[in-house]
């Protein structure tokens, strides 16, 4: 019988050793495995709460142990946080059994000299515990709207597959009991486990307590928003078909086709309708974007980083499938995707173009509406990437919002006169912003932005785009601005 903290000890260790992304990681190793159901859920909790508390769990190491945590064998690294993420944060599994198979974990990987230094430090981080209430969090998978930046390493694509698993974070006891810094940057960063400059950059932006709200709904679940296809099904009908099956969910205001999932539903493909085309996974805030576009039916449309395709379906959705929709994006098996997604909404109107948008000349003045859905870091979807705030640094960010600037200026060419063009990206950064936009518009005072129109449940900024904090809305962080030509 194959033991699951196993399997996530390997797992980590592609992480933590190889770089590997914890996506990738995952995959490999459950893949190569035999586990139940129950076990597999359990591996996937302890890999992506292990990468996402890596900077809590080493605080801690650090305070126990006389090595500090980067002094400690890579391997022994990476069983500590193993044992110190459930005694931490998983509370329904006893300290002694998190200790015992910890301690079991080292001698089964050649470290049976160092198994008495594993359990001494797991015992004594027990001793000085205090129990605690619970606060909940699962991880899920990548969903639509979180994209990877052409400049870092590709981020795996994966569909949500299965329910939340009912291994959750619950911390016993807050950090405070080893004495954080009293420095509020590095004290936020080590409790919720961010790196400072991101800490900081918040507080900038939001203030010290919103920030900490903020990083706590990066550390919860993730939501399941589905995106009702009018062309093949209808909200009331998938409320119905959902409540059949014992599955809550809930609409969001302001967003007809938007249907939450609120509680466990299983294998995503066996719920009512994902085969027949009567629903997509897209989050809610990715749905606002397709809103603010406002594709009409006949129109010609150019998605021009379309891939993985929710935002590109969407638009056909609200063309009614008439018009054109040109879909480009420069990684042709991320257009596979987008292929497969709107062949099963059944979409007719989108024809795929593979290759760097900045090389199709033949777009120049052709379309009604662009959309500019950025590559971007992703900042706004942390809590979906388990390992995204440790791969992003200021100086990426940078270099993202240089190429934001072009992929804009080119897309602006592709509008006809009288046409409009939206920005989009899923960060809350704003280099990749906010700053895009007014560069963008101090080269080029013949465009402006057009404020909203439509109801949307984000207020939008003095300025007239609209900027999505997860914590203040409960959807994933966005920007987008609609953009047209005086």
């Amino acid at each position: 019988m194959q033991n699951p903290r196993q399997i996530a000890f390997l797992a980590l260790r592609e992480v933590h050793r190889r770089g590997a992304f914890a996506d990738a990681a995952l995959d490999r190793t459950l893949g190569n495995s035999q586990l139940n159901d129950l076990d597999r859920r359990l591996v996937t909790e302890l890999v992506y709460g292990s990468v996402r508390r890596m900077r809590s769990i080493d605080f801690i190491i650090d305070k126990l142990a006389t090595k500090k945590s980067s002094q400690q064998p890579p391997d022994i690294r990476t069983i500590l946080h193993l044992g110190l993420y459930q005694l931490q944060y998983l509370n329904h599994i006893p300290p002694s059994a998190a200790v015992n198979t910890t301690v079991q974990l080292a001698k089964e990987n050649g470290f049976s000299g160092l198994s008495s230094f594993v359990n001494g430090l797991l015992r004594q981080y027990i001793r000085l515990t205090p129990p605690s209430g619970a606060r909940t969090h699962h991880p899920l998978p990548l969903e639509e709207g979180a994209k990877s930046a052409p400049n870092s390493p590709q981020q795996p694509e994966t569909e949500t597959t299965s329910n939340p698993p009912p291994y959750q974070e619950g911390a016993r006891g807050s950090l405070n009991f080893l004495t954080l810094p009293e420095n509020q940057i590095e004290r936020l960063g080590i409790l919720h486990s961010f790196p400072d400059w991101i800490v900081k950059l918040w507080i900038e932006q939001i203030g010290e307590n919103e920030t900490e709200q903020l990083c706590e709904w990066f550390n919860k679940s993730p939501k399941i928003d589905l995106r009702i296809n009018p062309l093949k099904s209808s909200i009331a009908q998938i409320e119905t078909a959902f409540t059949a099956c014992n599955i809550s969910t809930s609409r969001i205001p302001n967003l007809p086709q938007a249907l939450r999932l609120n509680s466990s539903t299983g294998a995503i493909k066996n719920l009512p309708g994902y085969r027949e085309g009567w629903w997509t996974i897209q989050d809610s805030s990715a749905q606002l974007v397709t809103h603010l576009l406002d594709p009409q039916p006949g129109e010609i449309i150019i998605d021009a980083c379309a891939a993985p395709g929710g935002k590109t379906t969407h638009s056909a959705e609200l063309m009614q499938d008439t018009g054109t929709i040109y879909a480009c994006d420069k990684t042709a098996s991320r257009l596979k995707k987008l292929k497969e997604n709107a062949d099963r909404l059944q979409m007719k109107s989108i024809k795929i173009h593979t290759g760097d948008s900045r090389q199709f000349p033949e777009f120049i003045n052709l379309a009604d509406r662009v959309l500019l859905d950025a590559p971007c870091s992703g900042l706004g979807t942390l809590h979906r990437r388990a390992d995204a705030r440790w791969r992003h640094t200021p100086e990426n960010i940078q270099q993202q919002s240089q190429l934001q600037s072009e992929l804009l200026a080119n897309a602006a060419k592709f509008v006809k006169s009288g046409g409009v063009l939206v920005y989009a990206t899923c960060t809350i950064h704003p280099l990749e912003n906010e700053q895009v936009v007014r560069s963008f518009l101090d080269n080029n005072p013949h465009w402006q932005i057009e404020p909203p129109t439509i109801d949307l449940p984000v207020q939008p900024s003095p300025e007239g785009w609209v900027k999505v904090w997860p914590h203040k809305y409960q959807m994933d962080g966005f920007f987008m601005v609609k953009l047209k030509q005086n």
